[in-house]
């Protein structure tokens, strides 16, 4: 989709890349230090870095700001997320460089590599029923409509997820999930005004045997796969049928 955002569609929307290993990445305080520090180099904006109780260190912009980026080192997963870029390519850029730094700096290689993923999120800022919302705008199967069928029902769970692969050997794995936060507590009869309706849409590159070609290779293919998915499928029968019974509402 080239330089086309997605930001017409969603509230809020974002692309991470998550770089899945199957040792634990390093901790100490050194190469996380200057790992950082040539992220920041390239990206000025980010500017805090911190770490969460769970020993995750991350490096994150203003997140007072509708659009900031953000990296992450968690215990065997690296991170880097992009919310509301310009266009989808300032978010490409930065999980490049991510890819280009990580097998020097945080000692990450392909053998050590358990998968790699490209994500597309999308939110939606709805008060209303967001299950309802979802089945209105999506459908569901005739055998499940059967369970519901009947004026005294209302639906209170409703999200959808599917996952397929692309290729014979199931290496390429796409997955499609969504995720209400409406709560189906009698006594709160609609979402808070902070709470989003998200749809999640992740392009899975599984390594394994085989010759493995560069992470910056993997996710050429990702890039590629995703957005022609996004803009044959996700975006048409998805995104855009979702936002419109949402601003109908």
């Amino acid at each position: 989709m080239g330089n086309f955002g997605y930001e017409p569609f969603a509230d809020d929307y974002y692309i991470n890349l998550h770089l899945n290993t199957e040792m634990e990445l390093p901790d100490n305080r050194e190469t996380v230090l200057h790992f950082c520090e040539q992220m920041k180099k390239r990206f000025p904006d980010l500017t805090k870095f911190s770490v969460r109780d769970n020993g995750d260190m991350v490096l994150e912009g203003d997140k007072e700001r509708d659009s900031y980026r953000w990296v992450a080192i968690e215990q065997l997963r690296l991170c880097s997320g992009y919310v509301n870029p310009d266009s989808p390519e300032d978010a490409y850029d930065q999980h490049e460089i991510v890819l280009d730094l990580a097998p020097h700096l945080l000692s990450i290689s392909l053998l050590d590599c358990e998968a790699l993923d490209l994500m597309y999120g999308f939110d939606f800022t709805f008060e209303g029923n967001h299950d309802e919302a979802v089945s209105e705008a999506l459908g569901m199967p005739t055998a499940l409509e059967g369970l519901i069928d009947d004026a005294r029902i209302q639906l209170v769970n409703y999200e959808p997820t599917i996952t397929f692969a692309l290729d014979e050997a199931r290496k390429l794995q796409c997955r499609f999930s969504i995720e209400t936060r409406s709560n189906p507590n009698p006594s709160r009869t609609s979402s808070q005004p902070e709470d989003q309706l998200s749809v999640y849409f992740t392009v899975r590159r599984y390594w394994g045997l085989g010759s493995e070609k560069s992470f910056l290779h993997a996710f050429h293919e990702l890039r590629r796969h995703g957005e022609e998915l996004l803009a044959e499928r996700i975006i048409p029968k998805i995104i855009r049928p979702l936002a419109q019974v949402i601003r109908s509402k």
